[in-house]
């Protein structure tokens, strides 16, 4: 099962780099790749106790000029959690546009899969073949702003996945 999993979201995320890559071939934009550190706060919306917590990790992915303000995206993220959620991942496509020298503001949807703990509401051995994972589609938007002249810039973002959790991240980015 963990090799069907693997195997659809590289689909996915091969999927996600080539729609910016066939929009680049139709644009003079060069292709903006960023790579980052996020942290975050991710409420799961069940009604067990400590349900939510924090969220740890790293983002990368690409933006594709294809006007003068509007770029497309692709976005992979990886994030350890504490409380509840062992960690989680998945990938994205961004649509947005630009706003000032070095803004972007922009609406996403993708594939997010979370890993939870049980081993904290169940002292006993969970059964054999027991999935603790859980993944859906993901919607969400956010902003990127530049940090002065240099390639550092602040991010800020809103998710839910399934309309049925909410994630909260900041972080930075490193634009290449």
């Amino acid at each position: 099962m963990k090799y069907l999993k693997f195997s659809a979201l590289s689909a996915i995320a091969c999927g996600a780099v080539a729609i910016p890559a066939a929009a680049q071939a139709q644009t003079d934009g060069a292709a903006e790749p960023y790579v980052g550190a996020s942290i975050g706060y991710h409420d799961i919306g069940t009604d067990l106790p400590d349900d939510d917590g924090g969220i740890y990790g790293v983002v990368a992915g690409v933006d594709v000029p294809v006007g003068e303000t509007i770029f497309v995206g692709a976005e992979g993220n990886f994030h350890f959690g504490d409380g509840f959620i062992d960690n989680e991942y998945g990938v994205a496509a961004r649509l947005g546009v630009r706003v000032g020298e070095r803004g972007k503001v922009y609406v996403r949807g993708g594939y997010q899969e979370v890993d939870f703990d049980f081993s904290r509401f169940a002292p006993v051995a969970l059964p054999a073949g027991f999935d603790t994972t859980d993944g859906d589609y993901l919607v969400g938007a956010g902003a990127d702003f530049g940090i002065g002249d240099g390639p550092l810039k602040l991010r800020v973002g809103i998710d839910t996945i399934a309309f049925d959790s909410t994630r909260v991240t900041g972080g930075v980015l490193f634009a290449f």
